[in-house]
């Protein structure tokens, strides 16, 4: 996560203080790495007290050739499976909100709408809906500094020895001690008795979920399984209540192939 998660980004004291780190790594264009941006995300609202995250884009192509991203030729026909980590680098120059925003919406578009997010010109289309400054979009897209941010992922996707995606390594505050390292997806309880057991605590101190004004206004499109989840009810039962929001002109329905989402009006 990253790549994947807006909890992270509501300020903390400056003096706040985290025993734990996360390093998620992600394929945006994996499935299950998808599927664990729901984990990520109630881990984080039920935990997130003790830990920081940082989401480390784990592509698994050649680099591109410098020429293909050349801003001197039209790229609005461009096509390649690389593009939509280039495209996440670019969105998290506009601030960390941004790039997690762009993420998850492009999730969105090949996973539920199976659109192709390889594609330049959808790639703007994405940007547009994340909100992101589309003119600012389109030139850090072509920096240098998309590019080196891109490739210090890759560095270190290859120090950690990441060979799988997703993958999750968490340190504690101890730099003597090795990460522990868990190779692709799993049920939330193995993360949080990972957690518990790094912590070296019976048990943790576990955060009441936010209301669901206060949830959307963190993320703002979340799935029905997501929202089940958190709130640990039905999915019927947060569908309900879910209908609920949306009479009251806070929330907006989207009815995708794949799935429900419910969207901040």
């Amino acid at each position: 996560m990253s790549n994947l998660d807006l909890a992270q980004e509501i300020r903390e004291p400056a003096n706040s203080f985290k025993p734990m780190e996360l390093y998620v790594f992600v394929d945006p264009l994996n499935s299950e790495c998808w599927e664990l941006q729901g984990i990520i995300r109630k881990l984080q609202i039920e935990y997130g007290h003790y830990f920081s995250m940082r989401i480390v884009l784990s592509t698994q192509l050649f680099n591109l050739n410098k020429s293909t991203l050349s801003s001197n030729i039209d790229t609005d026909n461009l096509t390649h499976p690389v593009l939509p980590s280039v495209a996440i680098k670019a969105a998290e120059l506009q601030g960390k909100r941004s790039g997690n925003r762009f993420l998850h919406k492009l999730q969105e578009y090949l996973f539920l709408q199976s659109k192709d997010v390889s594609s330049y010109s959808v790639l703007l289309e994405i940007a547009e809906e994340a909100e992101l400054d589309q003119e600012e979009f389109k030139l850090d897209f072509h920096s240098v500094h998309t590019a080196k941010a891109f490739q210090c992922d890759l560095q270190i996707t290859r120090e950690m020895e990441i060979n799988e995606v997703p993958s999750i390594v968490f340190f504690n505050e101890c730099i003597e001690d090795e990460g522990v390292k868990v190779s692709g997806l799993y049920s939330y309880d193995v993360y949080q008795t990972i957690l518990q057991e790094m912590l070296g605590e019976e048990s943790l101190n576990r955060q009441t979920p936010p209301s669901l004004d206060d949830l959307f206004t963190k993320y703002s499109t979340m799935a029905t399984r997501e929202i089940a989840s958190i709130y640990n009810i039905s999915e019927q039962t947060a569908e309900c209540e879910l209908k609920k929001q949306v009479l009251q002109q806070k929330l907006e329905r989207i009815c995708m192939p794949k799935e429900t989402l419910w969207k901040v009006k």
